[in-house]
């Protein structure tokens, strides 16, 4: 991940958005305008791979998003809500959450399989849903040698 970014940027940019949707749900009531799909999974990949110095495979590869410098296959979820949901069983997973206004903070890191039995029923469109609250409770009782090494606090 490039060391010229400017992360102050990036998160004025993210609160810029974040209060635009905040403005486009108040003038339709009603209507949520919530930051997700690949916008949200670009800026999580984007940020994981600077806080973990992650190698990061091309945009939409099936199955993981970045390799580890230690050879781990990593999944990247970010959400700004109470959730996350996941198509496969990982085989490292980062659960970040940003709440408006920052910081991210890191939910999950771990083993995938963990979360993955705890998820729920596969659903319609592929995915098993799984909440911060459980995956919070789950972390507990990663061991740090299975954690990925935080190199860098978020940056946004």
């Amino acid at each position: 991940m490039s060391e010229d970014v400017d992360w102050a940027q990036v998160a004025a940019l993210l609160d810029d958005l974040y209060t635009a949707a905040d403005g486009l749900e108040q003038l339709f009531p009603g209507r949520k305008f919530t930051l997700d799909g690949h916008l949200v999974g670009s800026i999580g990949e984007v940020t994981a791979a600077y806080m973990f110095d992650l190698d990061l495979n091309p945009a939409s590869t099936l199955g993981h998003d970045a390799r580890s410098r230690c050879g781990r296959n990593v999944e990247i979820k970010l959400t700004q809500g109470r959730g996350v949901a996941i198509r496969h069983q990982p085989d490292h997973l980062l659960v970040l959450h940003r709440p408006v206004g920052g910081p991210m903070a890191v939910i999950y890191n771990g083993p995938g399989a963990i979360p993955w039995d705890a998820s729920g029923a596969m659903q319609k469109n592929g995915q098993r849903p799984i909440s911060l609250s459980r995956l919070r409770l789950l972390s507990k009782d990663v061991a740090d040698h299975a954690r990925l090494p935080i190199m860098r606090e978020p940056p946004v």
